[in-house]
């Protein structure tokens, strides 16, 4: 939470996160998420690296799903939505 405030200190155009929910509480997560929600509203483009696919969608325009480092499969966020069956097969659990 540190670093993403630092780095917001300097007004970015973009903004890289590389797994910002690691290790945190499920509150600190929904806020964290939030905040990326504002930021994507006032214009900060952000690069999202994730492994909650369902916290990422639910911020994303656009998602880029990587397997072993090669692109498994891409698309409009849409295509990602709750309950759809891509998003079941990439969180195995996700309903």
């Amino acid at each position: 939470m540190l670093a993403i405030s630092r780095a917001l200190l300097s007004n970015p155009r973009i903004l890289l996160l590389d797994e910002p929910s690691l290790g945190l509480a499920p509150q600190i997560v929904s806020k964290i998420f939030g905040i990326i929600r504002d930021l994507k509203a006032q214009g900060t483009t952000i690069l999202l690296v994730e492994q909650n696919a369902a916290a990422a969608v639910s911020v994303s325009d656009y998602v880029y799903v990587l397997n072993n480092g090669v692109i498994y499969i891409h698309g409009q966020t849409d295509q990602f939505g709750h309950g759809s069956e891509l998003m079941n097969e990439l969180t195995g659990v996700y309903v």
